[in-house]
């Protein structure tokens, strides 16, 4: 069955300069480029959108975080190759998922209406976990439970331990860094991992979700890891156990 949908373009102006300078930041590569550079800039604002500004745009999101192409593409803003989101088209945005290949995003023909949601990474408090995301109900069911970091990070998160910080969820990856079939979870630069002991996770309570690109994730309790849960601590890519206390 169909959600019921309003639209608002309100905000939109307003966000526009703001989306200029986020594009500025190393994202807005290939402003007045290709058409594959297009398409990717495009695919890339639109999971900004629909991770962080969905709710600030007057966006009807969806518990599962689903939004209407159509409503999107009403919107004045520019993608990251300054292009007005009012150029582009549903072909555009299918385009865009499809060559996305971190797979960010995925879509749903729903009652002849095209939708798209972002498959992870939501700040957005619109977002319900159980309707985005599958529950791990069984510790068998994953073999890799692991949070890539940077030793910078390492003393703040074995004081407090792994907080979810601006976003819903922290992010686990179901393997390691170079593993090829791992989409998601965590940058490739990264020089710490933490693993996490999912059977003692799931034994005191902790929801755990894995997502479509079988990324990890938990709010943990009220969203914090505390460092209990750790089952342990390795340096990337040399694999050297980095010791640690737990309490």
């Amino acid at each position: 069955m169909s959600s019921s949908f309003s639209h608002s373009n309100r905000g939109g102006r307003g966000l526009e300069m703001q989306n200029d300078r986020e594009g500025s930041r190393g994202r807005g590569r290939g402003r007045g480029g290709s058409s594959k550079d297009k398409i990717d800039a495009l695919g890339r604002f639109l999971t900004w959108i629909l991770r962080h500004k969905a709710s600030e745009l007057n966006l009807n999101m969806r518990c599962d975080g689903f939004v209407k192409v159509e409503d999107l593409l009403k919107l004045y803003m520019k993608t990251f190759a300054n292009v007005p989101l009012r150029l582009h088209t549903d072909d555009d945005v299918k385009e865009a998922v499809r060559k996305d290949n971190k797979q960010r995003l995925s879509l749903l023909e729903e009652g002849g209406e095209l939708l798209v949601r972002a498959n992870q990474g939501h700040s957005i408090m619109t977002v319900e976990s159980e309707s985005l995301l599958k529950a791990i109900l069984l510790p068998e069911e994953i073999t890799v439970c692991v949070h890539g970091t940077y030793k910078k990070n390492l003393d703040s998160i074995l004081e407090s331990g792994l907080k979810r910080m601006q976003r819903l969820h922290v992010h686990f990856s179901s393997g390691l860094p170079t593993d090829v079939e791992v989409i998601g979870g965590m940058r490739r630069d990264v020089n710490v991992l933490i693993f996490l002991d999912v059977r003692k996770a799931l034994e005191e309570g902790m929801k755990l979700y894995i997502s479509d690109i079988r990324v990890i994730l938990t709010e943990g309790f009220d969203g914090t890891i505390p460092i209990k849960y750790f089952e342990r601590i390795e340096s990337w890519p040399d694999r050297r156990p980095i010791p640690f206390q737990m309490t």
